[in-house]
């Protein structure tokens, strides 16, 4: 679905990601966990076409779209969930709803807000902007399900969240891997990653320093064998 291929980037001068190897299966979940400046963001950025790498390949699809436009990774069906919500703050509830639906079906876009996140129906009128953080999240994960895409990057979806409204999130990304889309998330909290990851990879410094299955490491193992950070 989803693969990198020996890929170096960076920003200006800088080299953030270093060789970097990754893949995704068709309806695989992987967690990517490190420390912050690890070049999570940067991977992703990467995987969907907002970053160009220096060296190796992107593919996605059975495409190879190294280069290409970050246009061209979403019509083949990419979404990234950039941390910081991914919103238009300035429109209404409904309006971002408008701008995320496929053919311009509002009613089955508001159906499907109601579905996953019954709190937000009430504030269709409101500024997406005015919205709690956690609301604000929940906005922004919509498009993931409302742009059917095949393969979701997930940057921090629990960022900054209260513990219930982080269960939701994840009750949400549950039901889009249930569904068979792709996920790739990133995550603080490496124990809610892991738990609904099929595998994970751990990044330090811009390099893949673990990759295996979910289930045959622990977030203490995580920590303190590959981040030297205490659990």
């Amino acid at each position: 679905m989803l693969s990198m291929h020996a890929v170096t980037a960076g920003y200006g001068g800088t080299t953030v990601l270093r060789e970097v190897d990754l893949t995704v299966g068709e309806g695989e979940v992987v967690a990517l966990l490190g420390p912050n400046g690890a070049g999570k963001t940067t991977l992703l950025r990467t995987a969907a076409g907002l970053l160009r790498p220096r060296a190796g390949r992107v593919e996605f699809a059975g495409r190879d779209l190294t280069g290409r436009p970050a246009q061209s990774f979403a019509r083949a069906g990419l979404c990234l969930l950039p941390e910081g919500r991914g919103i238009f703050p300035s429109l209404t509830v409904r309006e971002n709803l408008m701008v995320q639906a496929r053919g311009g079906r509002l009613d089955a876009a508001i159906e499907t807000a109601h579905e996953l996140f019954p709190v937000l129906t009430a504030r269709l009128p409101q500024t997406a902007g005015s919205l709690s953080g956690g609301e604000q999240q929940m906005l922004a994960l919509l498009r993931a399900y409302l742009t059917e895409p095949s393969a979701v990057l997930v940057d921090e979806a629990s960022l900054g969240l209260a513990p219930i409204v982080v269960d939701t999130i994840y009750a949400a990304l549950g039901q889009l891997a249930r569904r068979g889309v792709s996920l790739v998330v990133v995550e603080q909290y490496a124990q809610r990653a892991l738990a609904l990851a099929d595998r994970v990879y751990v990044l330090s410094q811009g390099r893949v320093v673990h990759a295996g299955r979910a289930d045959e490491v622990s977030a203490d193992e995580i920590y303190r064998g590959y981040l030297g950070l205490p659990s």
